[in-house]
């Protein structure tokens, strides 16, 4: 589901100083960070490689210091982006889509004293536990969402989010039965067009009690939410099948409602069935968009141990999780998730729309020609990941970076040694690069990556 549903080695200091001392005499030119501001590769070589060695004994968050060990991995260029909440900031193409989601929420569905029904909490920080990412998610303790590799820890009992579902639990704790939650979320992932470490998510999450399921149905007052029975493919083993394919209705219908809102009359859906640890049955949505399908959302039937660690035992419910980002590219057709980030007045001023619903035809901007460069390394033995080297080259090339594609590996015949090699796209958003700075860039990536990851290069 969208929402709910988804080594860098030490130096002796005797290392550092030697590979600083080695570095500054070999290359001295400026270099161009991320946009605009000169600085020199230097800079951007100790930076990186002070972050790598430990010297800042704490992360400092919100106020907050969370001191480093072993699992801290969150990078200077990640921590730039905490705060900056573009699902809040008025006409960007982000909060217009949240703003319509819950517009839609609250027109569409009125509580019992002519309130909206469903509470909207889009500002909790993105500092959570470990507890509240995974485990109180049921997530197994040896899943792969926890991985090291695919998270921004900041120390091995707090992370920056990868999920809005971080909230859930604590949010039906607080008493509600039916809120939507907005917020950037953070995931090590690679490099393209379609993904960026930061995104930004909205969830919705519905409980109903006995008699608010089976009011409207003919002699409900005899049936029934939970049984003792065998889980199938239809249910869980606490659930019976009427009240579980009531709640499967209400939630498709919902989200049916929903898409028709933000795509218009006519639109063509399907369901598909699918599987993920906190929902059961579970389903992807899909919509038939200029000719495709695809895929906008996850949701499902909550599994009732989620429910009952909340406090609301007596309830059953379902969930849904999207992305902001997708959806805007889709209705936006917005060709590049860097965008969303772009101060470009070009850009931004497209969204600055009277009322939230009027339609916006997205002028593409002009594309800027590309300059690629390919680099390429002997891994070390153990404790080389991908998403450490992705992260590397957004620290050191930031926005310019459009795609990194892992396009050859190599095995020595004889020493067995594995080899990768990468392609670098880079494409300013706003102007022309210059061969000059991308030269600059891609060599402090090479030596960066040498001193940081433990590869050997091959240039």
């Amino acid at each position: 589901m969208t929402s709910l549903f988804f080594r860098v080695h030490g130096e002796t200091a005797m290392t550092l100083c030697c590979g600083l001392r080695s570095f500054f005499q070999f290359f001295k030119t400026p270099v161009y960070h991320q946009q605009t501001k000169p600085r020199t590769l230097r800079h951007v070589y100790f930076r990186s490689l002070a972050s790598a060695s430990g010297l800042s004994e704490s992360v400092e968050l919100f106020g907050k210091l969370y001191p480093r060990d072993d699992y801290t991995n969150v990078t200077p260029k990640i921590l730039s982006k905490v705060g900056k909440n573009l699902h809040n900031q008025k006409y960007h193409p982000l909060w217009l889509i949240k703003e319509r989601i819950k517009d839609h929420f609250y027109k569409q569905y009125i509580g019992r004293f002519g309130n909206p029904l469903f509470s909207v909490y889009d500002n909790m920080c993105p500092v959570v536990t470990i507890e509240q990412n995974f485990d109180s998610l049921l997530i197994p303790f040896d899943h792969a969402s926890r991985k090291k590799g695919d998270n921004y820890y900041l120390t091995c009992n707090h992370m920056l989010r990868a999920h809005t579902s971080a909230h859930q639990r604590d949010l039906v704790r607080s008493g509600l039965d039916a809120f939507l939650v907005a917020g950037d979320v953070y995931r090590r992932d690679e490099i393209d067009s379609s993904h960026y470490p930061v995104f930004h998510q909205m969830e919705g999450v519905r409980l109903f009690s006995n008699h608010e399921l089976f009011a409207n149905v003919p002699d409900g007052e005899d049936l029934l939410l939970f049984e003792k029975s065998p889980r199938t493919p239809q249910k869980q083993e606490t659930h019976t099948l009427e009240a579980v394919k009531l709640v499967e209705f209400n939630l498709k219908q919902t989200l049916g409602k929903l898409m028709t809102h933000l795509f218009g009359g006519g639109l063509e859906i399907r369901w598909v069935d699918c599987y993920f640890p906190f929902t059961h049955p579970s389903f992807e949505m899909e919509i038939k968009f200029q000719g495709e399908w695809l895929e906008v959302l996850g949701c499902g039937v909550m599994e009732q141990q989620l429910v009952n660690s909340g406090g609301a035992h007596e309830k059953i419910g379902w969930a849904f999780g999207l992305g902001l980002e997708r959806l805007a590219m889709i209705l936006y057709n917005i060709p590049d998730i860097r965008l969303f980030w772009s101060k470009d007045e070009r850009f931004l001023k497209q969204f600055r729309v009277s009322h939230i619903d009027q339609e916006v035809t997205f002028q593409p901007l002009s594309k800027y020609p590309p300059l690629i460069n390919d680099i390429s390394f002997w891994l070390p033995s153990q404790g080389y990941s991908e998403n450490d080297f992705y992260d590397l080259v957004r620290s050191i090339g930031g926005d310019l970076v459009e795609k990194v594609s892992l396009f050859d590996q190599f095995t020595h015949p004889k020493t067995e040694k594995l080899s990768h090699c990468y392609r670098i796209t880079y494409r300013h958003m706003e102007r022309t690069l210059t061969q000059e700075e991308v030269r600059v860039l891609h060599k402090a990536l090479e030596i960066t990556a040498e001193q940081e990851l433990g590869v050997v290069g091959r240039y």
